[in-house]
């Protein structure tokens, strides 16, 4: 479950050629560490299996899954374009670097603030997700403004319910047997230009067969230019878990988009997770050991910096750093936060845990650093890209004074 650059010695673990134990010294704990030769060559497969296809795709990170200008950065250095959710998604992706061309869009609920922020970028298309986004572009548009109409296809996916987002109850999108008539009224706005339709399913799904079956259910509608397939493949987070590679996802994608829509569309695809989940671990240092009907293992970080367990029940692989073979001891790995649910792992093998040992939990690059937050008044946890022996912070940790910064009653005078 670790990253490509990883190799386990004696009493640390090395990632991108740097130590483990270092890095916690140097930058404390949580932190985020991400292998960054391995996202950028992620990256690459990801582009190379498309377009070695289907030379008319642009793969379009899905931000939200790391909303980091330094990770959105690497990955446009990488020829990747962005998905963006809203207008703060948006600041990111242009602070890092982002051709405006190559950014898309998206949202459930798009304020006026979201579409005018899209405008005044020039962002390559808005996602149109609803009658209301139609509404809000034609009294905001003052040039023609491309767009693409997200379709839920009805697919109810084999995924957790909090991770579906293509089935008929979803809430993003706009059902079959309504595109028509958003079609139509798109088509009455002169300022807004249809090129295509969106379809995306949800996250972690590893049955592909789902993928196919949006794109024949695209393939009922009008026809267009433009297909936006969205992203949602699923990796493996445990041992045990289901592997699919990025070309076979690719390789059944692409099939699929030239026996029901053509081989001369232009593709786009948005990877989030499976891009960035496999090349970061998380480091912990574990504070205090409790014993009685359960041992409970507990770190300085947990539901602050990882919400996935709590959220939609996630399994996590954590190993204690340096012990890498011995008897184990069945725990309870839980957080510093005042919540019972704040548990990482339940039920976990560790070797030979102690207070003040370092716990490394892999496969934390997709929505950790996302949904990281200040329980108890934590500080949000550094970023720290490895690569060739050399460590370097991408984000710096969370200070006090931020924490307090929105305050507006701190510090004032009577």
């Amino acid at each position: 479950m670790l990253p490509p650059s990883a190799v386990p010695v004696e009493g640390d673990l090395l990632l991108g050629g740097c130590s483990l134990k270092t890095i916690a010294d140097r930058f404390g704990t949580p932190a985020y560490v991400l292998d960054e030769t391995a996202l950028r060559e992620r990256a690459r497969r990801f582009r190379d299996a498309f377009t070695s296809l289907h030379p008319k795709t642009t793969v379009c990170f899905a931000s939200k899954a790391y909303p980091s200008v330094s990770v959105i950065g690497l990955l446009v250095e990488e020829g990747l374009g962005s998905d963006v959710v809203g207008a703060g998604e948006l600041m990111m992706a242009l602070a890092a670097g982002a051709d405006p061309a190559g950014i898309v869009m998206h949202g459930n609920a798009k304020s006026d603030l979201d579409i005018q922020a899209a405008l005044d970028a020039g962002i390559g298309r808005i996602v149109v997700d609803g009658f209301d986004d139609i509404d809000r572009i034609a009294a905001l548009a003052t040039a023609v403004t491309p767009v693409l109409l997200r379709v839920s296809p009805g697919i109810e996916s084999a995924t957790h319910s909090a991770l579906a987002t293509g089935g008929v109850g979803a809430k993003f999108g706009i059902p079959v047997d309504q595109v028509p008539a958003a079609i139509a009224r798109i088509e009455r706005e002169p300022l807004i230009r249809l090129d295509g339709l969106h379809a995306h399913i949800g996250s972690q799904i590893f049955e592909l067969d789902q993928f196919e079956a949006a794109v024949a259910a695209l393939a009922t509608l009008p026809r267009f230019g433009v297909y936006d397939l969205g992203g949602g493949l699923g990796v493996p987070y445990v041992p045990g878990d289901p592997i699919v590679t990025v070309e076979r996802w690719a390789e059944r994608l692409v099939r699929a988009v030239h026996r029901h829509l053509g081989a001369d569309v232009e593709l786009l695809v948005e990877p989030g997770r499976s891009l960035v989940a496999p090349v970061q671990v998380t480091a912990y240092r574990i504070v205090t050991i409790k014993h009685g009907v359960r041992t409970h293992v507990a770190v300085d970080g947990g539901m602050g910096d990882n919400l996935e367990p709590s959220l939609y029940g996630q399994r996590f692989a954590p190993l204690v750093v340096g012990k890498w073979r011995g008897p184990t001891q069945t725990v309870e790995l839980v957080g510093r936060h005042c919540e019972s649910g704040d548990v990482l792992v339940s039920g976990v093998d560790l070797v030979e845990p102690e207070v003040g040992d370092l716990v490394v939990v892999p496969v934390t690059g997709a929505y950790c650093f996302t949904m990281s937050n200040n329980y108890n008044g934590a500080l949000k946890a550094p970023v720290v890209f490895c690569r060739d022996g050399v460590a370097r912070l991408a984000v710096r940790r969370e200070t006090y004074d931020e924490l307090l910064a929105r305050e507006v009653g701190v510090g004032a005078a009577d």
